[in-house]
């Protein structure tokens, strides 16, 4: 199988291919999901960007509850962030929902609440890429732009037999070539847009796809040559870097001491327990000691008692973080201090807290928690 970057990539314009997609999206594709029969491009940036890395199952109650909150650009562009990376909590990559309000007061005041339809403006908003610009444009303004996101990749990887890594750049800068040239000429972007992105998502996904009912079947090489197992070929694995956190679940009169994180880097802009030490390899971790979290506690106030409770684990992309919690009971608190906010347990599922630290106080109480 020849190498993608090893093709010569003229005249790779295919009418049919499009046709193909066009006409299978328009029969069999999805069409009643929330944010699709509108131009709204407020509303179609929101599931842009909630889709990115999230499945739609995920999306549906957070995309829901999030627009009844900020029903309007306006809306999300006046709101704290506070708010915002509440109404975000649990969905993951927290940097989407910095861009997000980020890109929204952006569009308020440099476009007067109204989305640009050029994707190279679109582009250039916070947590715009050139796929999600091309997106936005296709179906809010019938924009002839191409995409090229990790289903898209998948699709293309399969029936034309890419035979290496789509993340390596020059192979992505060859693809993207490939999708601007298969673009439909007159009519259908929306249809041939939405129709890539379903064929991905429902009928050629990673495992067990279901060739029988894709409508590009005859063309596509992974098929024929029985590699849709093997293509796209994946990203070269690296061993995953492990770290340890320390944590103090401080507890004082139905209450639990939170700190507010740095608005970038891990967990960015939202509410997490004190930590003891931070985010240490693994490797270079000091031994557990329930007398250094008391120590550690001290600084909130006179410390009552101090145990341990059930590690849990939490994957990041990039490491894997194992988290030891103690639990502080104080007899009185001391100062306030900058940073820090003590909040009711009755109400934890309102604070803006990552998925695993709002697991880990939901279940404050419960005898499985203790080790």
């Amino acid at each position: 199988m020849k190498r993608l970057t090893e093709f010569d990539l003229s005249g790779l314009e295919d009418p049919s291919f499009s046709r193909a997609v066009i006409d299978w999206q328009r029969r069999h594709g999805r069409h009643a999901l929330p944010w699709q029969n509108t131009r709204d491009a407020y509303r179609i940036w929101l599931s842009e960007i909630m889709l990115q890395q999230t499945q739609v199952a995920a999306v549906l109650g957070y995309y829901a509850r999030f627009l009844e909150r900020f029903p309007t650009v306006q809306a999300l562009a006046e709101a704290p962030i506070e708010d915002v990376m509440a109404h975000w909590s649990g969905l993951g990559y927290y940097t989407r929902a910095r861009n997000l309000h980020a890109c929204a007061r952006r569009v308020v005041a440099e476009y007067g609440g109204v989305f640009p339809s050029d994707p190279a403006l679109l582009a250039d908003l916070p947590g715009i890429g050139r796929s999600t610009a091309a997106a936005i444009s296709a179906f809010s303004s019938g924009t002839r732009a191409a995409i090229l996101d990790g289903n898209v990749k998948r699709v293309f990887a399969r029936v034309f037999g890419i035979g290496e890594y789509p993340g390596i750049k020059p192979v992505e800068d060859a693809l993207w070539r490939r999708a601007d040239a298969l673009l439909p000429r007159e009519e259908g972007i929306e249809s041939y847009t939405q129709g890539l992105m379903d064929l991905g998502a429902t009928l050629c996904t990673r495992s067990k796809p279901d060739c029988g009912r894709c409508p590009l079947q005859d063309r596509c090489v992974a098929h024929a040559t029985g590699r849709t197992a093997e293509l796209p070929v994946r990203k070269p694995k690296k061993a995953t870097p492990e770290k340890r956190a320390r944590m103090l679940v401080v507890i004082d009169r139905g209450q639990v001491l939170l700190e507010q994180r740095p608005a970038t880097g891990i967990w960015g802009g939202l509410l997490s327990l004190p930590e003891v030490d931070g985010h240490v390899p693994l490797d270079e971790a000091e031994a557990l000691d329930i007398d250094a979290a008391a120590e550690a506690a001290g600084r909130f106030g006179e410390v009552e008692e101090t145990g341990s409770l059930l590690p849990l684990q939490h994957v990041f992309t990039h490491y894997k973080l194992h988290i030891h919690p103690y639990r502080v009971a104080l007899t009185s608190r001391g100062e306030s201090l900058d940073g820090y906010v003590w909040w009711d347990l009755a109400r934890i599922e309102e604070a803006a807290l990552p998925a695993p630290i709002k697991k880990l106080l939901g279940q404050l109480g419960q005898p499985s928690l203790f080790g």
